[in-house]
């Protein structure tokens, strides 16, 4: 592995990720990864990668990193412009970016997260079986700052690169499908319902551990402390102020506040794409029947 890259301007918030830790819970430690998988899928497949390979992850501010050697990139996600020493350049498709010039990876103009995959990949080193940073635990590399280099692996073998992946666009509107439980009871007998018809709105507050909501507060039917237990992704967590909690990928093991219930990780990508002020719904779906 050689330097491919070194950090320019590392924007709000830069971290390399790739799709996480799996099997590792039990130890408490988070799943971590790409917040928008689809998008790190998109950009590894436009340069040749493995769908899973280590990318850069970088939050509405963008980027900007000058390649040490010749490179194929593609940025995915929030759609940004992309320029090479200043010149435009194409957003979701390979980008050649010659030994010394800079790529730019500007302000999202929609959407939250872009993606910049490399071709051969951002070889940090991994830890627990993924290349990850995981901001809760400190796992992983740092967030990316300015000075940083980053190894590039080798190319992939010459193989057919699609020129575009398609993607949804951010959205407008935030819709959750909820599966009620495991701690429904807990709330009060019409909450699932209330949840349903409420608007809710995604709170400056989320981060990678968790998109908050601002809206009616959540009653509750029990007021005594619930012992920590096992928390998953998509868990809705309900604190004491009552405002619903979405656990993202950062997202700690376990918990004390009741989970009203759990949405499915296929709509945790448009979470991640989600700004702050965007609207969200909750659809509540039918509870699974228990087998007798």
């Amino acid at each position: 592995m050689t330097d491919g890259l070194v950090v320019v301007r590392p924007g709000p918030l830069s971290t390399v990720q790739d799709l996480g830790r799996h099997g590792v819970a039990h130890l408490g430690v988070p799943r971590a990864g790409a917040l928008d998988g689809p998008a790190l899928r998109a950009a590894n497949r436009l340069v040749g990668n493995e769908p899973g390979t280590a990318a850069v992850e970088a939050t509405l501010g963008g980027i900007a990193l000058r390649a040490l050697r010749p490179l194929v990139v593609a940025v995915t996600g929030a759609p940004s412009p992309v320029r090479v020493d200043g010149r435009p350049a194409a957003w979701g498709a390979p980008v050649a970016v010659p030994s010394g010039a800079v790529l730019d990876v500007g302000a999202a103009t929609a959407g939250v997260r872009s993606y910049l995959a490399v071709a051969g990949g951002l070889a940090v080193p991994p830890v627990l079986g993924s290349r990850s940073a995981d901001l809760l635990s400190g796992l992983g590399p740092a967030p990316l700052a300015a000075g940083d280099r980053l190894p590039v692996g080798p190319r992939p073998p010459y193989g057919p690169v699609p020129e575009l992946v398609p993607l949804p666009a951010p959205p407008a509107q935030l819709v959750l499908r909820l599966r009620p439980g495991p701690r429904a009871d807990w709330f009060a007998p019409d909450a699932a319902a209330r949840l349903a018809r409420a608007s809710y709105r995604v709170a400056p507050a989320s981060n990678r551990i968790a998109l908050r909501t601002e809206g009616p507060p959540l009653a509750r039917a029990r007021q005594d402390e619930l012992p920590s237990e096992g928390m998953v992704l998509g868990a809705v967590q309900v604190p004491p102020d009552g405002l619903p909690v979405v656990f993202l990928a950062d997202h700690p093991t376990t918990g004390g506040y009741p989970v009203i219930g759990v949405v499915p990780p296929a709509d945790l990508a448009a979470a991640a794409q989600a700004r702050p002020g965007t609207p969200v719904r909750f659809l509540v779906l039918p509870s699974r029947p228990v087998a007798g």
